[in-house]
C-alpha cells in the first residue's frame, strides 16, 4: 500500500493517526495517509510565515523560474501522477473525448507554465511636474488552499501557482478522498522551492476549520460546495481575510430549434458527462425546444448506450466510477426523486453490478423546474432534459436557479446566441460549447457559485494587495 506524509517546512511529517484512501473503481484502499491535527496546521502556518519573509523579497525572475521548474517536475513525472489521479478519482487515463487523468496532469503542467509567464507591472497613473503616482502589487502573506476531490491535482495547481508567482507562501489541504497526487506534487515541489514556501497538511473538517480561522492566514482559496464555502466565508470574516471561492454550479444549456440534432448531440453529451458529470462547470440542465425535444432525447440516450464505463486503468474506458460512496448516494437519491416526480429514464438509471461506485450514464426526460433533479446539482452521471417553447420563458427559468457558475446557448445563429448568452446570469457564458476553460480566461461564479475569479491576470491580481505610491516633485 502506498504511503503519503504531510510536508511542513520542506520535510516529511508523520502523525499519530492515519487514514486510508479508497480506489472508487474497486471500493478497496490503495494508499495510507498521515492524518494532521490542529497542531500540524499551526506548525505549517508558522513555517510558511517564516518563509514569507524571504520569498516575498525574491525577484520576479526567481519566482518565474520556480514556476517553470514546477511545470517541468509535473511533466517529468506524468506517468506516476496520472496513475495516482486515476486510482484516487476513478477517472480514466484517457477518458471521454480525451478528458481524463492525462488531461488533468498535462493541464496542470500547461497551467503552471502559463502562470509563470504572467506579470503584474507597475501601473503609472501620473507623471508630471507635480508628482509621480504608481500602483504596485504586493504579496499578501500566507495563503490557505483547500481543494476538492473531482480534479485534485489540476485545482491544486490553480491555487498554488499564482500564490508562488506573486511571492506568497502556502499551506494546502487536499480533500481526504483524493490526497495522493497532490501529496506527490508537493514532495516534488520541495526540490524546487525553499523550505516553508509550500506546505501540506492532511485532514478533514477540523483541519480545514483551523486553516480558515487562523489569524496568520491572509487569504483562503477554496473550491468546493456552496455550503462549505459559506462556512469558510463566515470563518474568514473574523480577521477580514481575502477569499476566492469557486463553488457549486447547476449550469443550464439552452438549445435553439435551428440546430442539427445529430450534429450537436455528441457535443452536448461530452459537455454533460465528461469526468462522469463531476465537474463544477459541466452542463447539468439541458433545455431543448419542444420541436426537437423527443429527437434530442433519443439521440443522447443512443450515445449513452455506446459509452464504456469501467476501471480507468483500462485503456478503452471512457467513464469511470463516481468518486466516493457519499456522492453515489446523492445520485441514487436524486434518481429516486426523479422517478417519483414522473421522470422518464431514457437510458441508465441504475447502479452497476460491480465492487466500485459505478452508475450508468443516465438521461431523464419529462421533468421541469421545481423538481429536485432540475433544481439541485447532482454532480454525477445523471442529467435532466427539459422541454421549452418560448425563449423568453426559458431564459428566465435558466436564471431562476440560485447558482450562477456557467451557462450556454446552442444555435446556428451565432449573433443571436451571443445576445442570449449575455443575458444568462453566470460567470462564464459559452456559445456552442460548454465548460471549456483556459489559463488566460478568468473563471468564477456569481450568486451562490462563488466570490472572485481565477486564471490569467485577473486571477493573479487576487493574490496581491494594491499599494499606491505617491511621490511629490515640488
Amino acid at each position: 500500500m502506498l504511503q503519503f506524509n504531510m510536508t511542513i517546512n520542506g520535510k516529511p511529517v508523520q502523525s499519530a493517526e492515519s487514514f486510508e484512501v479508497i480506489d472508487p473503481a474497486t471500493g478497496a484502499p490503495f494508499a495510507q495517509v498521515q492524518k494532521g491535527t490542529v497542531e500540524h496546521v499551526d506548525q505549517a502556518i508558522a513555517a510558511a510565515k517564516q518563509a514569507f519573509q524571504s520569498w516575498s523579497k525574491t525577484s520576479d525572475e526567481e519566482r518565474q523560474a520556480a514556476c517553470n521548474a514546477l511545470a517541468a517536475k509535473i511533466e517529468a513525472n506524468m506517468p506516476e501522477l496520472m496513475e495516482l489521479v486515476t486510482k484516487e478519482t476513478g477517472k480514466p487515463m484517457g477518458g471521454l473525448n480525451g478528458i481524463g487523468s492525462g488531461m488533468e496532469v498535462g493541464g496542470a503542467a500547461a497551467w503552471a507554465q502559463f502562470t509563470a509567464g504572467l506579470d503584474l507591472p507597475v501601473d503609472v497613473l501620473q507623471d508630471d511636474d507635480t508628482a509621480r503616482v504608481e500602483v504596485h502589487r504586493k504579496p499578501l502573506g500566507v495563503i490557505a488552499s483547500i481543494t476538492p476531490w473531482n480534479w485534485p491535482l489540476l485545482i491544486a495547481i490553480w491555487h498554488v501557482l499564482p500564490g508562488i508567482r506573486t511571492g506568497n507562501t502556502l499551506v494546502i489541504k487536499p480533500s481526504p478522498y483524493t490526497p495522493a497526487a497532490t501529496s506527490r506534487f508537493v514532495e516534488l515541489a520541495q526540490e524546487v522551492l525553499p523550505p516553508g514556501v509550500l506546505n501540506l497538511v492532511h485532514g478533514e473538517g477540523e483541519v480545514g476549520g483551523a486553516l480558515s480561522s487562523h489569524p496568520d492566514i491572509a487569504k483562503i482559496v477554496f473550491t468546493g460546495s456552496t455550503r462549505t464555502g459559506r462556512r469558510i466565508m463566515e470563518s474568514a470574516s473574523a480577521s477580514l481575510k481575502r477569499i476566492t471561492l469557486e463553488l457549486g454550479g447547476n449550469d443550464a444549456g439552452i438549445v435553439l430549434p435551428d440546430v442539427d440534432v445529430k450534429e450537436v448531440a455528441p457535443k452536448l453529451f461530452g459537455a454533460m458527462f465528461h469526468n462522469n458529470g463531476q465537474t463544477c462547470a459541466a452542463l447539468k440542465r439541458l433545455y431543448v425546444h419542444e420541436s426537437q425535444y423527443d429527437e434530442m432525447g433519443a439521440e443522447l440516450a443512443a450515445i449513452a448506450k455506446t459509452i464504456k464505463v469501467g476501471n480507468g486503468l483500462e485503456e478503452s474506458t471512457e467513464l469511470g466510477p463516481i468518486q466516493n460512496k457519499a456522492q453515489l448516494n446523492i445520485v441514487l437519491d436524486l434518481a429516486e426523486s426523479a422517478r417519483k416526480d414522473g421522470g422518464e429514464f431514457l437510458c441508465g438509471g441504475n447502479r452497476m453490478d460491480s465492487p466500485g461506485y459505478f452508475y450508468e450514464p443516465t438521461i431523464v426526460a419529462g421533468l421541469s423546474d421545481g423538481t429536485r433533479l432540475v433544481d439541485e446539482e447532482p454532480f454525477g452521471p445523471i442529467v435532466p432534459i427539459i422541454k421549452y417553447s418560448d425563449i423568453e420563458d426559458v431564459i428566465a427559468r435558466a436564471n431562476a436557479n440560485p447558482q450562477g457558475l456557467g451557462g450556454s446557448i446552442w444555435s446556428n445563429d451565432t449573433d443571436k446566441a451571443i445576445e442570449l448568452a449575455q443575458r444568462l446570469e453566470c460567470g462564464s457564458a459559452w456559445v456552442n460549447q460548454h465548460g471549456t476553460l483556459a489559463p488566460n480566461v478568468p473563471f468564477g461564479g456569481v450568486k451562490q457559485s462563488g466570490v472572485g475569479v481565477e486564471f490569467g491576470t485577473y486571477g493573479l491580481e487576487e493574490y496581491t494587495s494594491i499599494q499606491a505610491l505617491n511621490v511629490a516633485k515640488q
